[in-house]
């Protein structure tokens, strides 16, 4: 009888030469945390694939639903797998199609392991006119289509046995978590920024987050609930996370009080990186990522951009840089964050947005409009008055963990009051 598996594909691992068994080593151990809690027998690698072995009788469905969020798989399929005998070949496949609706159908079969005596050709043909003439007494009109059938039934003979299936699903590709360094990504709540943490854990960094709030909002506007929310929804790509959350009014005000009007966003925009720096230094992560877009609204200008990047040493990422809104609301469908993000919540106090945003700041004027701030002190607050919050994704669910509270943290709603630039245009 044939054993019931799931074959993982991966693509881009091919590229990375001597290294290959370094990202395969944590592709794999990836899997297996995804999977701990599930009926799985074991994890094989024949060949150039993964392979999951599934207890018998068990649904291969929630392990599919798992594997299919997991970084650095191309696409996986529940199999059969069979004795390398084309007449157990043969069988497998009818078990596959026989159930399913479709007016034409083709094979496609792939010999990793030359050692098996049948070419990948003469397998196609032998394995699709056996359907055909099982098709056929079974009364149905089916046809071979090789150029786009309905159904495609696909073989692979590795070094293991032989798989046969006829149904896969995609993954999200790139690279396995945790294999490119930590960086600390700014999320706001906004759309923006949730997709620039799934583009970058795509290419396996592993994210710290930092959440800036503030205080004023009528209840359920919050933006801390939002912020957790998306925390949760990206968990799952990377296993674990950790969120800061900052308290930003207070030294919003500071900023309100001491420097020009035209240039309140921006400033706000350097301490965040100033203190996301920090939290960077801490952490030693090497790097900091945002979800600015160029020319999305006006404190992402190029020149503001530069501007910004100059208040600290720290590599600043930004991954939606050349991107538009709505390549960016795609991916945020794609990844289950678009509903998140869209629900209302106060992105910034109106009271503290400049009429009119300076669009081309250099990092003089910028430093100049700070010159009557303790920029270390308003650093040092917001340190001070942050809560960490660890991420957990065990046995499919994501656990949530306070580390510290202050007696100024936030335990209950308090909107966002940092600069909206992912959800509004005025910026």
């Amino acid at each position: 009888m044939p054993a019931r598996a799931i074959v993982v594909h991966y693509h881009e691992l091919w590229l990375k030469g001597r290294n290959r068994w370094f990202f395969l080593n944590r592709l794999t151990d990836n899997l297996q945390r995804t999977l701990e809690d599930l009926p799985i027998e074991r994890i094989d690698r024949p060949g150039d694939r993964i392979l999951v072995w599934l207890r018998e009788g068990a649904d291969p469905a929630p392990a599919l639903a798992r594997i299919e969020r997991v970084l650095g798989v191309a696409y996986c399929a529940p199999v059969l797998a069979v004795e390398r005998d084309i007449e157990a070949i043969r069988r497998a496949a009818w078990q596959e199609l026989s159930g399913e609706e479709f007016e034409t159908f083709a094979v496609r079969a792939r010999r990793s392991d030359k050692s098996f005596p049948m070419r990948s050709l003469e397998m196609e043909r032998d394995v699709g006119a056996y359907l055909l003439a099982r098709l056929g007494e079974a009364g149905r009109h089916a046809r071979v289509h090789l150029a786009a059938p309905d159904r495609l039934c696909r073989i692979e003979i590795s070094p293991g046995p032989a798989l046969v299936y006829a149904r896969r699903i995609p993954g999200p590709g790139g690279l396995p978590a945790k294999t490119g360094g930590k960086m600390v990504c700014l999320l706001s709540g906004g759309f923006d920024s949730a997709v620039a943490a799934y583009r970058m854990m795509k290419r396996g960094a592993h994210l710290i987050f930092a959440h800036f709030y503030g205080t004023g909002a009528q209840p359920g506007e919050s933006s801390l609930h939002v912020a957790r929310a998306l925390v949760r929804q990206l968990v799952p790509y990377q296993l674990t996370a950790r969120l800061h959350l900052i308290p930003f009014e207070p030294i919003q005000r500071e900023i309100v009080r001491f420097a020009p009007e035209d240039f309140r966003v921006l400033l706000y925009r350097r301490m965040m990186m100033r203190i996301a720096a920090a939290i960077a230094e801490r952490s030693g992560a090497l790097g900091i990522v945002t979800g600015d877009s160029l020319g999305q609204v006006a404190s992402q200008t190029l020149e503001n951009m530069v501007a910004v990047d100059r208040a600290v040493a720290t590599s600043v990422f930004r991954p939606l840089a050349g991107d538009d809104k709505q390549e960016i609301l795609a991916v945020a469908r794609r990844i289950g964050t678009y509903d998140i993000s869209a629900e209302p919540f106060h992105d910034c106090c109106p009271v503290f947005l400049p009429r009119s945003p300076a669009l081309r700041a250099t990092a003089a004027d910028l430093d100049r409009a700070e010159s009557r701030l303790d920029v270390p002190a308003l650093v040092r607050m917001g340190l001070d008055h942050a809560v960490m919050e660890r991420y957990r994704f065990v046995r499919g669910e994501v656990e949530r963990t306070v580390k510290s509270v202050d007696s100024a943290a936030p335990h209950g709603d308090a909107p966002q009051c940092a600069p909206a630039a992912e959800r509004a245009g005025e910026h």
